[in-house]
């Protein structure tokens, strides 16, 4: 069975991911929160087929971080995952050595697709992301209110959840939320947890 590991220290996101991968396509997923785990797993079980590193975890920077998995993963594949990179930070991934540069923000089919293209043997580059000359959005202001809900989608927790432990009523939270998805430009409450944690906002 095909082996993935995924390293992001945002927990809600990195089970969404390995879930999906592990459920539609088959593959047995592996996951730790940082670098440092990420090297660990890799030297406790061998090369992974896969190595999906996120960006913005503790531990990861360029060139030094991708570098050391690149080197302990040999000679298997590696690829960097972001929410909020911008192209040129993804351009210099894929320079740096990865096999491919994932946005977090692609289809779920897309997804599935990019990694059996990297397990292929080949590299992953998103065509549209290079070209596109645009960065992600300066954050966004939100208000405390809107941060303390953001900080309940973060940790997984539904409306009635979060409504019981700010004493909102549900109603306001679902607004909270749609407000938070409309600021972040998020398709979903996980797409705007993903957002929130990457841009530094909780």
């Amino acid at each position: 069975m095909t082996r993935i590991l995924i390293a992001d220290d945002h927990e809600l996101v990195r089970e969404t991911i390995a879930s999906y991968l592990q459920n539609t396509a088959g593959f047995q997923l592996f996951q730790c929160p940082d670098l440092n785990g990420a090297l660990a797993k890799i030297a406790a079980l061998g090369p992974f087929d896969l190595v999906l590193l996120d960006y913005t975890m503790p531990g990861m920077n360029l060139p030094d971080g991708l570098n050391a998995v690149i080197e302990a993963n040999a000679p298997m594949p590696v690829a960097m995952i972001s929410g909020t990179a911008s192209p040129d930070i993804a351009r210099r991934v894929l320079e740096a050595g990865a096999k491919g540069f994932l946005p977090k923000t692609m289809a779920s089919e897309t997804l599935i697709s990019a990694v059996r293209h990297i397990l292929a043997g080949d590299t992953y580059t998103p065509r549209q992301f290079l070209e596109s000359t645009a960065s992600h959005p300066d954050a966004p202001h939100l208000t405390p209110r809107e941060r303390d809900v953001l900080r309940g989608l973060c940790d997984g927790k539904s409306n009635k959840e979060i409504a019981r432990d700010l004493d909102l009523q549900e109603v306001t939270v679902k607004l909270h939320v749609k407000t938070l998805s409309r600021k972040l430009d998020a398709r979903n409450r996980t797409h705007a947890a993903m957002l929130g944690r990457d841009l530094d906002l909780i």
